[in-house]
């Protein structure tokens, strides 16, 4: 006779059977139950499966009680007995979390093992269950703007809620894009072997990019200069005026970097009321939508280039500019203020902690 099995339960066995993390036990279990809600007899599931009759009633029946969640139970006293006290398992991970090794700056799996007096493989199962990774570190700095709060409502409003008739262009420099030849020619991807270069190279100098994103349409106007002082990002204003509509109102949104506040700047804006300048906060430059395509930029043009001279490191980015612009994709942020501020503020709960 069939074995009654719902529709929901189907989907949870056969999503068992296929995947490639479920234990072999658990596997053989759910289908001894497909196999008996496709009528076979149990004689027969025994067979095919490698197991005994015996085995086959008892998971039957004990998923004719407890549905799925049934066979990934264990009967009390069964299984593989802990050789791993749950007192051990506080103690490493408390030493995991507050201490250190004498002679380094973290644990490894080896290292705590030795000083627990158990096996490595033991600690790696212990730290993945605790979601533990002392090797890995993620960075982060916490602005210390005054004007933070108000900083950042004003650069985000302009993202979610960008005012009619206007443009926005998200600002900046990325200084000291250094021409970079390599000292061999790399070598080309293979099969079984990823494209190589060459550690050490032969520098011809840099140049700095300066770089307008338009938040609509993701266009870029971009500008390769010798230096990046105010007399440079005059210039750029200047371009940014040329090429852009000129009934339209600029909202600039730019870092706090000397030369954007220089009292020129400062004047030749007061010249030209269409531009309105926005500052981030400070240490916040991942509110500038620009620094996302510097990274496509340094990413699929820059890092891996081999370049003989300034000229062709310039050539190189200005080809990438005209690519960019023909087929534009602009950035879209989604976060509001109120996210934003709800993490920085965990993160300075977690700052203000021992860790």
């Amino acid at each position: 006779m069939p074995l009654a099995v719902s529709e929901e339960q189907l989907r949870t066995l056969h999503a068992w059977v296929a995947a490639r993390n479920t234990p072999q036990k658990i596997v053989l279990r759910s289908r001894i139950i497909l196999l008996a809600h496709d009528g076979v007899a149990n004689g027969a599931i025994a067979r095919r499966l490698d197991t005994s009759r015996p085995n086959v009633l008892k998971w039957r029946g004990r998923f004719a009680q407890g549905g799925p969640p049934a066979l990934t139970e264990e009967a009390p006293g069964r299984g593989r007995k802990a050789r791993i006290l749950a007192d051990q398992v506080a103690a490493m991970v408390q030493a995991t979390l507050h201490t250190k090794p004498a002679h380094a700056t973290h644990w490894s799996t080896r290292t705590m093992a030795k000083a627990q007096g158990i096996s490595h493989s033991s600690v790696q199962r212990i730290w993945d269950a605790h979601g533990l990774q002392p090797h890995r570190t993620r960075t982060f700095k916490l602005s210390r703007d005054q004007r933070f709060v108000e900083k950042l409502r004003d650069v985000v409003g302009l993202y979610l809620n960008p005012p009619e008739k206007a443009l926005v262009l998200c600002v900046d420099e990325k200084c000291q894009i250094q021409a970079l030849q390599r000292s061999q020619p790399s070598l080309p991807l293979k099969r079984g072997r990823c494209g190589t270069m060459t550690h050490d190279y032969k520098r011809h100098g840099t140049t700095t990019l300066f770089a307008a994103l338009d938040l609509l349409d993701g266009t870029v106007i971009g500008d390769c200069l010798g230096r990046h002082r105010h007399q440079e990002f005059l210039k750029f204003l200047r371009r940014i005026d040329r090429e852009t509509p000129a009934g339209s109102d600029l909202h600039l949104i730019v870092d706090n970097y000397s030369p954007h506040k220089h009292q020129r700047v400062k004047a030749w804006v007061a010249k030209h009321p269409r531009f309105q300048l926005h500052f981030t906060p400070t240490s916040c430059s991942w509110l500038n939508l620009v620094e996302r395509w510097f990274a496509q930029l340094a990413n699929k043009r820059i890092r891996r280039g081999d370049f003989r001279s300034v000229a062709q490191l310039i050539a190189a980015i200005e080809d990438y500019l005209a690519h960019s612009n023909q087929q534009p994709k602009p950035f879209v942020w989604t976060a509001s203020v109120e996210s934003i501020l709800a993490k920085v503020n965990r993160r300075k709960a977690i700052y203000g902690t021992a860790h």
